[in-house]
């Protein structure tokens, strides 16, 4: 696939961006609860560094964990259809294309509110980056080690944002990168047949098309042995691990488990999956949410939503 500059390939692009969107974690709409209004299943979950996020299928958003900068204060959105979380701030994307934020803006992710035609949304430790329907990207925050550095990208499909670097798929199955590379992170240049990139504190992951998974970055605590990984559809990367979703709804995980993050052996019917610093949140093809990980703050309290 090639950019999508004209009107023969826009339908292509728009398949591409659902089915992207969808490996992020993301349904794009909102939907009625087949439960009656009482009750509607998680569609979207993300995790930050202290907190966890999740958009319910009417739209609105619910919140678990450290809300010590406001980055839980997410209880009058509506009408969101994804979110991303950083250290101290949750981004969200709304139904037409608009972007909010709540928590810490110590630097520019005030801009995050003027955007428009946003398609997908992630956030690093200190920043934060959308893709828009053109596929253009936009980024806002600190850009200290240069991962704002998004203005010249095109022909991108999904967006990955890790601690100080940012990480972009392209339609034609590549990947570029920007930002940090101490190492080795960006280096994802000869990356091919790619479907979904993630991104940690100092690695990247990407799913490839056969369902196999690579990893680029620091491998000091085994996050990036992922090579024997198979039948994988969809991947996340936390601080210091990496965690895949199998075909059969299992899921497994390497690299630092020092809070039990990676205690995700016995997880069954699991549709999506989120990391964070030292925890991981998966959503079950119920709609309910499971939880491993450090709780001290909370963060894990995901059982009833």
């Amino acid at each position: 696939m090639k950019k999508f500059f004209c009107l023969a390939r826009l339908s292509i692009f728009l398949v591409t961006i659902a089915l992207i969107a969808g490996m992020v974690g993301c349904s794009q709409g909102v939907y009625p609860s087949p439960w009656g209004a009482a009750q509607y299943p998680i569609i979207c979950i993300a995790c930050g560094e202290h907190h966890t996020v999740g958009v319910k299928s009417d739209g609105t958003v619910v919140t678990a964990g450290s809300d010590d900068h406001g980055q839980c204060n997410v209880g009058g959105w509506e009408g969101i259809i994804q979110v991303a979380a950083g250290s101290s701030h949750t981004v969200g994307i709304k139904a037409d294309g608009s972007a909010v934020i709540a928590g810490l803006r110590t630097y520019s992710e005030l801009a995050v509110g003027g955007w428009a035609g946003i398609v997908q949304i992630t956030a690093g430790s200190s920043h934060t980056v959308a893709l828009k329907s053109d596929g253009t990207v936009v980024a806002a925050g600190w850009n200290g080690a240069g991962q704002c550095n998004v203005g010249g990208w095109t022909g991108v499909v999904q967006v990955a944002a890790g601690s100080s670097h940012t990480v972009a798929l392209k339609s034609d199955g590549t990947v570029v990168a920007v930002g940090s590379n101490a190492f080795g992170q960006c280096n994802v240049g000869g990356w091919r047949s790619i479907v979904q990139i993630t991104a940690g504190y100092s690695h990247t992951v990407g799913l490839k098309s056969d369902g196999t998974v690579v990893a680029a970055g620091s491998n000091i605590f085994g996050q990036c042995n992922v090579g024997g990984w198979r039948s994988i559809i969809q991947v996340a990367a936390g601080s210091l691990y990496a965690v895949g979703v199998k075909s059969d709804g299992t899921v497994v995980a390497v690299g630092y488990n020092g809070d039990g993050q990676c205690n995700v052996g016995n997880w069954t019917s699991i549709s999506q999956v989120a990391a964070g610093s030292s925890h991981t949140v998966g959503i079950r093809s119920d709609g309910t949410v499971v939880a491993v990980g450090y709780n001290g703050d909370g963060r894990c309290d995901v059982g009833d939503w």
